[in-house]
């Protein structure tokens, strides 16, 4: 691979332009770098990011689940395609690289090909999937599920809190929603998916590595409850007579976290949304609607402590004479690298920088891709470990460093697997 080298190395400086370009587009009232899907923002950031993919000579098109796909062709029009993707949406408040990396990496990886006259076997397609991070629909990975299929008709009939369905807010930037099941991937027809990620933690900057080959993916379960009470005079209800949503809450929320912590490292828990009506000051709150999600990379495990969760919960509320919902929003299941493509990655990665293997706490659209084809990712490094926030920062040479090994583990994995393809299972 070292006579490859040279001909995906990245041009630092147009890979540095790109990311400071697409962070650019973000919504002045919010904090920090903040790119809602199916915002003005996140529209101008893809447009943008349109016009490049043309300008490299990919073919572009927005699929189905409106994915912003660049198509590169390969020689064997018969081999599925490699695909290299991540998202450009931003949670609220978020940073200049989450997602951002992932996809301007692909482009940069696709132009450099094109540049130095290198052909792959496969087809290769750098894709901007849509809304990645939890959206005001309360689902996540929106794009990746449409492709692979996990996008359920219930989840399409969603509403945003201002009453737009999901269905309408995917055709509205392109997508065609009455097309997802026509246009769904199956095994067989994605040979791999590849990203390139921020690690969004704090291991790789500790141990002084550059790169982290992936090992496997923690399955996220989210779930939406509701806490209801009785609205009632904040001066005049005493405190032995109140059904108050909100102070219900504080135990519930109080009581994850107690549960979550007793499963030492295995496993994590949170919740990061709240909603609180009638958020009046001299009202006694009515009702609390809260989501929350465990992760981890045991199923088993995420199970056990939601069950346990729920059932103190229930506890708690009847204790508090409130009532309890839960919803179940979405779950992804954990998922592990096969273990030729986590070899493959690692050596790659071997030859730009120092690596080791680590897993992702975090989800990404690599949990859907994983239903139909085999996954790799490779991390760089959070400083600070700080992530989805304002202060998230990778310096552009390490992000740089990730694309390189990225583009040599695409070469190496077209030269290998040119003919033969390395099934989901394996």
């Amino acid at each position: 691979m070292a006579g490859q080298s040279d001909n995906v190395k990245p041009n630092l400086q147009r890979l540095t332009s790109d990311i400071e370009v697409l962070s650019s587009f973000s919504d002045p009232s919010k904090p920090g770098w903040t790119r809602r899907p199916f915002t003005a923002w996140y529209e101008s950031g893809r447009q943008w990011l349109t016009e490049r993919m043309h300008e490299a000579g990919l073919e572009v098109s927005v699929d189905a689940a409106a994915n912003l796909i660049g198509r590169l062709p390969g020689l064997n029009p018969a081999l599925p395609s490699i695909l290299i993707g991540s998202h450009t949406d931003t949670v609220q408040g978020g940073g200049r690289f989450d997602g951002i990396i992932g996809v301007v990496g692909g482009l940069e990886i696709a132009r450099r090909l094109k540049e130095s006259g290198v052909r792959l076997q496969h087809t290769l397609e750098i894709v901007d999937f849509t809304a990645e991070e939890p959206s005001e629909f309360g689902i996540s990975t929106i794009g990746s599920r449409g492709m692979v299929g996990t996008l359920t008709e219930e989840m399409m009939h969603k509403q945003d809190p201002n009453g737009l369905c999901l269905r309408d807010a995917i055709d509205r930037i392109g997508g065609r929603s009455s097309d997802l099941m026509t246009e769904v991937r199956k095994p067989g027809e994605v040979a791999l998916y590849l990203e390139l990620h921020i690690e969004q933690g704090p291991v790789l900057v500790e141990t002084g590595r550059t790169l982290g080959a992936v090992t496997g993916i923690v399955g996220i379960h989210r779930y939406r409850i509701r806490v209801t009470g009785q609205p009632n005079h904040a001066g005049t209800t005493p405190m032995s007579m109140r059904q108050d949503a909100l102070t219900g809450f504080g135990e519930i929320c109080l009581a994850l976290e107690r549960i979550c912590r007793s499963y030492g490292d295995r496993l994590v828990g949170t919740i990061g949304r709240v909603f609180n009506e009638p958020n009046a000051s001299n009202v006694i709150p009515s009702d609390v609607t809260f989501e929350m999600e465990i992760r981890s990379l045991d199923p088993l495990l995420s199970e056990q402590v939601h069950t346990s969760f729920v059932t103190e919960a229930y506890e708690i509320a009847a204790r508090r004479q409130l009532a309890l919902k839960e919803e179940l929003l979405s779950r992804s299941e954990p998922v592990h690298v096969n273990a030729n493509v986590l070899e493959l990655i690692e050596h790659n990665c071997a030859l730009v920088a120092p690596v080791m293997k680590l897993p992702s706490g975090a989800g990404h659209d690599a949990n859907q891709l994983a239903r139909i084809a085999p996954i790799g990712m490779i991390f760089v490094p959070s400083r600070g470990g700080r992530s989805h926030c304002p202060e998230e920062w990778t310096d552009y040479e390490q992000v740089a460093a990730g694309v390189e090994a990225l583009a040599l583990s695409l070469l190496q994995y077209d030269q290998i697997y040119g003919d033969v393809k390395i099934h989901v299972s394996e």
